[in-house]
């Protein structure tokens, strides 16, 4: 992993654990195997504690570790690390992707709550008459599309994430649709949504959140024709990847006044300075800061440690990582 993550993930408490489960071989990140030394210490580990910035586990560095076992990731999407190379040498690999979706998930449920009041423009029309009309401000805005009492929710992708905000919807009594090719209906309805298909969903919701994977089939699932179902004074809300929108075709939206949107992870990402999207009074543009930021990303080393206290009691990993998944997972 990245060096400067060492400090950030693991703390006395991470460390204590660590060493109570496995002698741990060195406190040092590495983002490849090159140097002598560190070529040393993967030739000797059963176990790599791996994150951001780590080396793809290709056949060359494999054949580096005889005895590597188990891979406890401590980050959500495995992509960018494994290789056919892995796939084939049936080293176990975990990810810490539950314990990403609870940050993620916690901050659409805020995004939702808030764009259902439109806090932010509120709060930029109170900060420009500086209480000069006093509770007018409210009057003013008083109006259908405001308020999240009995507000239509469509969720795209019942994801781990999109599952754990389905679940916070329908505890406060909002009604939700959910779209997701892979989610049965008999699911769908135990969670308390219902089940829709997109241009459905798209045309029913107050509010629509993107919990989508990137695959082929999903680049700018949301584009002009399904942005035109959306109703006036919709909501977008994405906090799952860019690639899911075709962003010209929302822009043009946006501009149009027509919906709000609150974009957490753009395309291309970062926005180039002079992006309208920056500019819009109808957007909240926030830099990918909906997953782990500060002091959860302990949550994420702890998932892992857990998947290696496991492993050294001989007890099955509880998020293991299956090639045939790669399909429909992020």
């Amino acid at each position: 992993m990245h060096a400067d993550l060492v400090p950030r993930f693991f703390g006395a408490d991470e460390w204590y654990r660590l060493d109570a489960y496995a002698q741990v071989l060195s406190r040092q990140a590495f983002t490849d195997f090159d140097a002598p030394e560190a070529a040393a210490l993967l030739g000797e580990a059963d176990v790599m504690l791996a994150a951001w910035g780590a080396a793809p586990l290709d056949e060359v560095l494999l054949a580096q570790a005889p005895n590597l076992r188990l891979v406890a990731y401590a980050a959500a999407s495995i992509r960018a690390i494994t290789t056919p190379a892995f796939w084939r040498s049936g080293i176990t690999i975990t990810s810490a992707v539950s314990a990403m979706a609870i940050p993620v998930a916690e901050f659409t449920y805020a995004a939702i709550i808030m764009t259902g009041k439109d806090i932010f423009n509120i709060r930029d029309i109170n900060r420009s008459r500086r209480g000069a009309q006093g509770y007018g401000i409210r009057i003013n805005l008083d109006v259908d599309h405001l308020g999240n009492y009995g507000r239509r929710v469509g969720i795209v992708g019942a994801s781990r994430i999109g599952r754990l905000v389905i679940e916070m919807l329908v505890r406060s009594g909002f009604s939700v649709a959910v779209y997701d090719p892979f989610a049965s209906l008999s699911e769908v309805r135990r969670m308390g949504a219902q089940v829709l298909d997109l241009d459905q969903l798209l045309a029913w919701s107050d509010t629509v959140s993107l919990h989508a994977p990137i695959l082929p089939e999903t680049r700018h699932m949301i584009g002009a024709r399904q942005l035109a179902l959306l109703r006036d004074n919709a909501v977008l809300i994405n906090t799952a990847r860019g690639w899911l929108v075709d962003h010209d075709a929302l822009l043009a939206e946006l501009e149009s006044g027509r919906i709000r949107a609150w974009i957490d992870t753009p395309e291309p990402e970062p926005l180039p300075a002079d992006s309208p999207f920056y500019d819009l009074p109808n957007v909240v543009l926030t830099p990918h800061i909906a997953g782990t930021m500060g002091n959860e990303l302990h949550r994420l080393s702890d998932a892992a440690i857990t998947e290696i206290e496991r492993f050294a009691a001989g007890i099955p990993a509880l998020e293991p990582v299956y090639q045939q998944a790669l399909d429909r997972i992020a």
